[in-house]
């Protein structure tokens, strides 16, 4: 990455009674990318993001834009806006009012107001709402104005506090295009918090996956769902079996491991573990196949309930001892046919990528 344009360093933020919010976390920030702070409540990303604001003050460390120290800057004093989970619009304000506000206190001329008000309510679809009333508006309407009363300014950054948590799914899915579109026309660099990984791995050019006031990872949507670094990031991010395989020796440069009974297969990379050590290895439900008949690759299982998921159907099933996995299959053929209780055969996709993953 090029110079950053926000960088935190060894950020740390100690709350009363000793309670860790963020230990000692480093970050950075590029020009212009969409950025998203993704993990459970308690995580520290939601005070990552107000100590970015200002709202917060670091117990330690260092917040640097543009390479300039602003932990001490007030939130005003900073070239960054908020949209806030509940928008935290004006209701005696209209629309215009309320984009405006943030001008007038910047002692914007009237007509240079108009002016950009109008193109900021033009960038959000919502030009034909000018003089309404902020309660006359639907809950996604309501959220177009807050970014754009975010976006009049011009700020270097903007922050975004789950700004689609209060939108019912189908609205909540037409923002995220509406977001990326945005972001990616104004060129303006977005962090973002949010606990739904479906919203971040739609929207985000990388993704800071938090746990505990730590940072666990940090990647590009496909990464993330595809090499996890550790339990955590597999365990949150889609569906993921965590096994625990033995390893079975190495053949044509190809680690072979033995999940209770389910073979796996794993390009070799640095020093491979002692014959019939444990590790623990992520397989992705769609990477695990049924056959109509058994093989020298197959491994027999007994299928545990069925879940209807449009499409595709989701099937727990039973391998060796008692290891249970978790299937994502096509409803089709055969396997539409299949119910609790059913006998069948599973194989690991010979394609897949199966992390070896850190505790």
């Amino acid at each position: 990455m090029a110079d950053p344009l926000l960088r935190l360093k060894s950020v740390r933020k100690e709350f009363a009674g000793g309670v860790i919010g963020l230990d000692a976390i480093d970050l950075d920030i590029a020009q212009g990318e969409f950025l998203t702070l993704l993990g459970p409540s308690g995580c520290g990303k939601t005070t990552t993001l107000r100590v970015i604001a200002g709202f917060e003050a670091p117990t330690g460390g260092t917040v640097l834009l543009d390479g300039r120290d602003i932990t001490p800057l007030r939130p005003y004093d900073r070239p960054v806006n908020t949209v806030f989970q509940d928008y935290a619009l004006f209701p005696h304000m209209n629309v215009s009012e309320n984009i405006e506000f943030g001008l007038w206190l910047r002692k914007i001329p009237p007509a240079d107001r108009r002016k950009k008000v109008a193109a900021a309510l033009d960038m959000v679809g919502m030009s034909d709402k000018i003089s309404a009333r902020v309660t006359e508006l639907s809950g996604g309407q309501r959220q177009r104005v807050a970014l754009a009363r975010a976006i009049v300014c011009e700020p270097r950054m903007l922050l975004l506090d789950e700004p689609l948590s209060a939108l019912d799914a189908h609205l909540r899915e037409q923002m995220q295009v509406e977001l990326k579109r945005l972001q990616s026309g104004l060129g303006t660099t977005f962090v973002m918090v949010t606990h739904d990984q479906t919203e971040a791995l739609s929207i985000s050019d990388r993704i800071v996956v938090m746990h505990d006031g730590r940072i666990e990872q940090i990647a590009s949507p496909a990464t993330l769902y595809d090499r996890p670094a550790t339990r955590f990031v597999a365990s949150f991010i889609g569906t993921m079996n965590l096994l625990e395989a033995r390893f079975a020796g190495l053949s044509e440069r190809m680690m072979k491991f033995d999940a209770d009974g389910l073979h796996l297969s794993i390009p070799a990379a640095g020093e491979a573990p002692g014959l019939g050590e444990s590790r623990t290895i992520g397989v992705r439900p769609e990477d695990i196949l049924i056959s109509a008949v058994a093989g020298p690759a197959t491994t027999p299982a007994r299928v545990a309930n069925i879940v209807f998921h449009g499409k595709a159907l989701r099937i727990r099933a039973v391998i060796g001892t008692a290891t249970e996995i978790v299937i994502d299959t096509p409803r089709q053929g055969e396997t539409s046919a299949l119910q609790a209780g059913t006998n069948i055969h599973v194989y690991v996709r010979q394609d897949a990528t199966c992390p070896v993953l850190a505790a």
